[in-house]
């Protein structure tokens, strides 16, 4: 048996697996539906909360949530780096998120490439895709970099995307870590220090951020799709 059909086939049976869990066992089941309540929320302090309550098992939870939100595009990382800051403090707060999202963007790298995009599709939109697929085209590594410099912003669409490129995954992994590391810090620190107003102010100002650098990606990508065709014109 090949190689690629062979790890196409034991990737296959874990997916499988867990989707048999989820099915067939209804507490895994609750505590599914219940973390992804909690995380489309927008609430950092109930999502914290939600972890606290796991005790002695709140880093496995929390590691947990993060390979969670990076299977599924809606749910954001920032929030859940953010509740590992007032937790456990900015440093370990950090070390969570930043490992934790690590795992989870290798995850959805090795899904896209083994499985390919009719798989990769289920978990990610095909316009998410060819939007990202194009900004990859022009930027490469440095594009994953930049995405990794928000973490609010759901990134297992990008991780999906470099798996279906011929990127190797080591300079995929380097690129995420490098873009991911500094900014992981940065949030985590404000995160574990600010409280009340001053905590929403922050998250709502980062949020007006990653609004504008999706907007002028979206806008820098149609601007050169126009002038494209105008060439073929």
């Amino acid at each position: 048996m090949k190689k690629e059909n062979r790890n196409r086939i034991i990737l296959l049976i874990i997916i499988g697996i867990f989707f048999a869990v989820y099915f067939f066992v209804p507490s895994v089941k609750r505590e599914v539906n219940e973390s992804i309540r909690v995380l489309t929320k927008v609430d950092i302090n109930g999502v914290a909360e939600y972890i606290r309550g796991f005790g002695v098992y709140a880093v496995v939870v929390s590691f947990l949530l993060m390979l969670l939100q990076s299977l599924i595009s809606p749910i954001p990382a920032f929030f859940i780096t953010l509740s590992n800051a007032m937790i456990w403090g900015w440093a370990k707060g950090a070390l969570l998120s930043w490992s934790s999202a690590m795992v989870g963007a290798a995850m959805c790298f090795f899904i896209a490439r083994i499985l390919g995009r009719d798989v990769v599709r289920k978990f990610a939109s095909e316009g998410v895709l060819v939007a990202i697929e194009e900004f990859f085209k022009k930027y490469g590594k440095y594009a994953i970099m930049v995405a990794r410099l928000l973490p609010f912003i759901p990134f297992d669409a990008v991780s999906y995307a470099a798996g279906l490129t011929s990127m190797d995954f080591w300079g995929f992994f380097l690129a995420t870590g490098i873009g991911q590391l500094p900014a992981t810090i940065v949030y985590s620190y404000a995160g574990g220090s600010l409280t009340g107003g001053a905590q929403a102010l922050m998250v709502g100002l980062l949020i007006l951020f990653a609004a504008s650098i999706i907007i002028y990606v979206a806008r820098k990508i149609y601007n050169d799709k126009q002038t494209e065709r105008n060439k073929i014109k």
